[in-house]
């Protein structure tokens, strides 16, 4: 369900909107296909799959969503030359030496009208889990980019929603100590923070013009030479790691998380899903409770979470992480 993970910090007075409310918000901005010369389309579609309708699917008290969009790419250079074709079409007939650039954005606009019918499309989807207990959101995406173009999708819609209240205040999770700071540390000291380890891969980039980097792949990183790469100025960016055995993931110096996989201890304990809901209200069980007390660890790990006014709150003011609901 989730393949990856941008973290976000919910306003502690947003309140979801009444389920059927929601549903009924998110169906006005149900997901269609591009037209002819659209260049992209987004929309919700049902988190199930195709064979459900609904939209907005809630499971042991968390909220789960999904955005899909479709793009009809058009290569840079095929639009350059069918321009440049219009350019000299238009001095020929004109004999005019110059084309101004008026004219020359007319030309391109009127190309990818022209092309936009004739290009493929290609669709791609992204999983929204929103925790309105201990206020986190949670997008399946590897950037911040992407996560908040899905973001601007669900604040539009409960912007139209009374029911809302003062509507969805989100900000990325910021901590006292960053990724890259955190991950250099631990491969320096070779010692892993509090229920973690880390793993196999490895990446490491100077931070200059020349952007030297280095890779470690399925090797060991208890080595001399990660550390001397470090000290040598060296800033680790990505990190292979495993949380309580449970879950593998790959930390980046944004504090993105991707690659995130369930690992056996916890798929073998999974019982029979059955077929009416083709397993999907297991799925968002485990991947969701799993998360919820993986993601205050690696707060945790990385100093602890700084609050909208830059200071770290105690342990005493943390909510405990969510229980695994029942599939």
């Amino acid at each position: 369900m989730f393949k990856a993970a941008s973290f976000f910090r919910i306003a502690d007075d947003f309140t979801l909107p009444p389920l059927d409310a929601l549903e009924e918000a998110l169906q006005e901005k149900r997901f269609l296909p591009c037209g002819a010369t659209q260049a992209e389309s987004s929309g919700w579609v049902a988190p199930r799959g195709n064979k459900s309708t609904v939209l907005a699917e809630s499971v042991g008290k968390q909220l789960i969503l999904r955005l899909c969009t479709e793009r009809r790419p058009l290569p840079a250079s095929a639009v350059k030359d069918a321009v440049e074709q219009r350019i000299e079409q238009y001095k020929q007939e004109t004999g005019h030496e110059r084309v101004g650039a008026k004219i020359k954005k007319e030309f391109k606009e009127e190309v990818i009208l022209d092309l936009l019918p004739r290009a493929f499309t290609k669709r791609s989807s992204t999983t929204l889990w929103i925790d309105p207990v201990n206020k986190f959101l949670v997008v399946d995406s590897g950037s911040l980019t992407g996560a908040d173009k899905v973001l601007s999708q669900l604040v539009e819609v409960l912007s139209e929603m009374p029911e809302s209240g003062p509507g969805l205040l989100a900000r990325p999770v910021q901590t006292t100590m960053s990724a890259a700071t955190a991950m250099a540390h631990w491969l320096a000291s070779r010692e892993a923070p509090v229920g973690f380890t880390v793993d196999r891969d490895c990446e490491l980039k100077m931070p200059d013009d020349q952007k030297s980097t280095v890779r470690y792949s399925r090797h060991t990183l208890e080595i001399d030479e990660v550390a001397e790469h470090i000290a040598a100025g060296k800033v680790p960016t990505q990190l292979a790691m495993t949380w309580n055995d449970r879950v593998s993931f790959v930390l980046t110096d944004a504090a993105q998380v991707r690659k995130l996989k369930l690992l056996d201890v916890v798929l073998d304990g999974v019982q029979d899903k059955g077929k009416d809901d083709d397993g999907f209200d297991a799925d968002a069980a485990i991947v969701t409770g799993e998360l919820s007390a993986l993601i205050p660890d690696l707060l945790e790990a990385l100093g602890g979470e700084l609050s909208a006014d830059g200071i770290s709150p105690s342990p005493e003011t943390r909510k405990p992480a969510t229980e695994l609901a029942d599939a």
